[in-house]
């Protein structure tokens, strides 16, 4: 089979963060660590799998962190209409990665049972754990579940041809990252489970955490996962657009053919 095109679409950003947002242990804690958002598209031919949905503009009000496109608007210029969207790989159900799960009303559901069970559970208590959750989030994926429109995952599995996905934890207790195969090689899609290239290249924790081990260990998986640790695409490190050519529009980056640049640490260091 032929290899999959990967699109990061980048729908919000949020400048006001410092470094102790980005990192458990930092010694530059107060300086600026800027953030972005994304969805990703892969698309085979007339395959199209969206992975996570972003948030709209009614969400970013109540969390008083606006977004510049819709993501429905933000997915136009791939020619990509909401009602043709019927296959969405959730990696975890945190507001920023599920908030338009109700943009896409014919799209089955992809996602670990584990993420389903933390975000229904007991540990919803906990303010702390709670945060990063909306509660209307977490219910359109129940009422997806009773529409017969969930597929469940314990651990690894194979979404489609060349797509797959693989539990990580750490983050949240369900957070999977994708794995695509492309014509610069296996890709990861990270998502949370390495938010910038600095956790992942230096080992340093991402503050929001139900599991640390899991956050270390994943990361060692993900550079199992991807044919070399350079294809290993964090979730919202704004260095993507620079590492990565541009796409059919501003906020669009085509990921599929490998970073432009070499990665390291020289990059991303304070």
């Amino acid at each position: 089979m032929s290899d999959w095109e990967v699109f990061a679409i980048r729908y919000a950003d949020r400048a006001a963060r410092v470094r102790a947002d980005s990192f458990i242990f930092d010694d530059n804690h107060d300086a600026p660590h800027p953030m972005d958002y994304y969805i990703w598209l892969l698309r085979r031919g007339a395959e199209v799998i969206l992975v996570d949905t972003g948030y709209d503009a009614a969400e970013g009000q109540a969390r008083a962190r606006p977004i510049r496109l819709d993501p429905v608007a933000a997915l136009a210029p791939l020619g990509v209409t909401p009602e043709a969207v019927t296959q969405v790989i959730v990696t975890h159900l945190h507001y920023d990665h599920a908030g338009g799960l109700h943009l896409f009303p014919n799209a089955v559901l992809h996602m670990q049972a584990a993420e389903m069970a933390y975000a229904t559970g007991p540990c919803m208590c906990h303010d702390v754990l709670r945060m990063p959750f909306t509660a209307g989030h977490v219910c359109e994926a129940v009422q997806r579940l009773y529409s017969g429109k969930v597929v469940f995952y314990d651990g690894d599995a194979e979404v489609a041809e060349g797509v797959t996905v693989h539990c990580i934890g750490g983050h949240s207790r369900g957070l999977q990252a994708v794995r695509v195969r492309t014509r610069a090689g296996w890709m990861v899609l990270a998502s949370d489970a390495a938010h910038f290239y600095e956790n992942l290249w230096l080992r340093k924790p991402f503050p929001i955490v139900v599991d640390l081990q899991d956050m270390l260990d994943g990361f060692g998986t993900l550079e199992r996962l991807a044919s070399s640790r350079a294809l290993v695409v964090p979730g919202h490190d704004p260095l993507v657009r620079r590492l990565f050519p541009a796409g059919p529009a501003a906020h669009v980056i085509r990921l599929d053919s490998g970073p432009q640049e070499v990665i390291s640490p020289a990059l991303f260091m304070p």
